[in-house]
């Protein structure tokens, strides 16, 4: 970068070489930090932080069939995971089971096949559960049937489900934004979600009924300030149907968390989580008038950049996910998971999830920088850079508000727009040799990179067909038509759909089964064009 070309972050912030106290005059300790674990929760939300405890360390991971995932489960479990999170397949996330039409070349190829019940006894088999920290999963447009799954299980099992910590990410909305895998047109998404939330606060308060999702968001182009702001209006949306049932704020959102990313921009990210927090917290007081502070705390879940991964000299995806996993830690994240080297070519080998989660343990053993909280506080370029993307965040969550809300922009495309030329831009920025990415267009290697790669059977949509086959030959059919009858008529007549889906779950009724009968009510969504 030549003398006369502009220093700027990942998102576009211009840095200056150096700053110092003329660069925060008007900088209010007390209202802009305080101490952490108090309001605006700007340095942390816990006093001591991880001097107390330390981040739920976990994966994302599944694959092929239910008993193959539980393989490598139990795996990272004695590796020292203290979480995990449960990787569905396509056809899973779409509601579609595994012997659908179509679907054969899909079914466990990005993540594990769970078309009912018996997929989610054969997951969990070995485990115990109650003494995992936190099991995710990645259901949004069907969340309230994996919210079925879960129940249905324990209950089964003998297991209070509330003693199980089940973390539903139950994000519809961001699916229609930027990730693509919707089932039913955007107020049906919205009110489904919605259900869980309200089903949590009554039954289920120790679960986490949402984890509101700007990590897909940043994935498909959008800055760090556009990653909060998109997220924050969507929470809104959420909130706002959940309270105009009457449910009480600090019941449905004391345990939300938000799913960021962590980029390779350490400073913009630490800046951004900090951001983040302070918004939320002022939210959460003046929009929804928040008792508890526990509510008031904004839990962040973090995933480290798929995007920054090249499939050019993979093994220097081990030093950008380590920063982006420092970067995490040093924004004061909640929970975390650590990219393998080898994503950019297939799911991640045994051997590349052990060094992304020894990773992990290496940041939070012997970096260091796990011993004082906040350690970025105080730092002027931090400081800074915390405030500008503070206050873009507000600004973009006022226009966002100004047209109608998050339902509203995604049906307009406002976010579809954002984002494409956000893409476009960073797209345009590395070809043009503006923005460096080593090995890429910089400092490249013309020899083929010789890794080994994760293999998938071709066997596993077929057996997931058999075995599906066999449940429906043996299950009582009777039940699951009459379970399948009460869904249709909840979802007739706007009732909550919790229980009615832990009755369908619990005869065994499939994901599919279930979808069905929910597409005749809501219909489709049929994505717009907004080009």
């Amino acid at each position: 970068m030549s003398a006369g070309e502009k220093h700027k972050t990942l998102s576009g912030y211009e840095l200056k070489s150096y700053y110092g106290p003329s660069d925060i005059e008007d900088f209010d300790y007390n209202q802009k930090l305080g101490k952490p674990g108090a309001y605006p929760f700007t340095r942390g939300i816990r006093e001591n932080m991880y001097r107390d405890s330390l981040w739920v360390m976990g994966q994302y991971s599944g694959f092929a069939s239910a008993e193959e995932a539980n393989e490598r489960y139990r795996y990272l479990i004695e590796q020292g995971q203290t979480g995990f999170s449960i990787a569905l397949d396509l056809p899973t996330q779409m509601g579609i089971d595994s012997d659908s039409q179509g679907v054969e070349g899909e079914v466990g190829k990005v993540g594990v096949a769970v078309n009912s019940l018996a997929d989610i006894e054969t997951l969990f088999k070995g485990i115990q559960l109650e003494k995992v920290r936190q099991i995710r999963t990645t259901a949004n447009a069907n969340s309230i049937i994996m919210l079925g799954f879960y129940v249905a299980f324990a209950r089964k099992h003998g297991i209070d489900p509330n003693k199980i910590g089940f973390f539903l990410q139950n994000d519809c909305l961001k699916e229609y934004i930027c990730r693509g895998t919707y089932i039913f047109p955007p107020s049906a998404g919205l009110k489904l979600s919605a259900d869980v939330i309200e089903y949590a606060a009554k039954h289920l308060p120790n679960w986490t009924p949402i984890a509101v999702s700007g990590y897909h968001i940043r994935e498909a182009g959008a800055t760090a300030a556009q990653e909060i702001a998109f997220t924050m209006s969507n929470m809104i949306a959420y909130l706002d149907a959940a309270k105009g049932r009457g449910v009480d704020i600090d019941a449905c959102a004391r345990n939300i968390y938000f799913f960021l990313a962590a980029q390779v921009d350490f400073l913009e990210e630490v800046a951004k989580f900090r951001a983040a927090r302070r918004v939320f917290a002022k939210l959460m007081r003046e929009r929804y008038s928040a008792q508890d502070p526990e509510t008031q705390r904004l839990k962040i879940f973090v995933y480290t950049s798929g995007s920054a991964l090249t499939a050019e000299q993979p093994l220097n995806n081990i030093v950008r996910v380590t920063l982006e996993t420092m970067a995490a830690v040093a924004g004061g994240c909640q929970t975390l998971a650590s990219s393998s080297f080898d994503e950019a070519f297939s799911l991640p080998t045994e051997e590349a999830v052990t060094v992304a989660l020894r990773t992990q343990q290496i940041v939070a053993y012997e970096s260091g920088i796990t011993q004082t909280v906040d350690l970025m506080g105080g730092s002027y370029a931090c400081e800074v850079l915390t405030d500008k993307i503070e206050e873009e965040i507000w600004n973009i969550l006022a226009e966002i508000e100004k047209r109608g809300g998050a339902v509203k922009c995604i049906e307009e495309g406002f976010f579809h727009r954002h984002l494409s030329d956000g893409a476009y831009r960073f797209q345009k920025s590395v070809e043009d040799g503006e923005r460096v990415i080593v090995g890429v267009n910089k400092f490249r290697d013309e020899k083929e990179p010789e890794i080994p790669t994760f293999k998938l059977s071709n066997e596993t949509g077929k057996k997931q067909s058999e075995k599906l086959a066999r449940l429906k030959e043996s299950r009582d059919n009777v039940r699951v038509q009459r379970a399948l009858g009460a869904v249709r008529r909840a979802a007739q007549n706007d009732d909550n759909m919790g229980d009615v889906m832990v009755e369908a779950c619990s005869a065994y009724a499939t994901m599919g089964e279930i979808c069905d009968v929910l597409k005749e009510v809501y219909g489709k969504y049929t994505p717009l064009k907004i080009y």
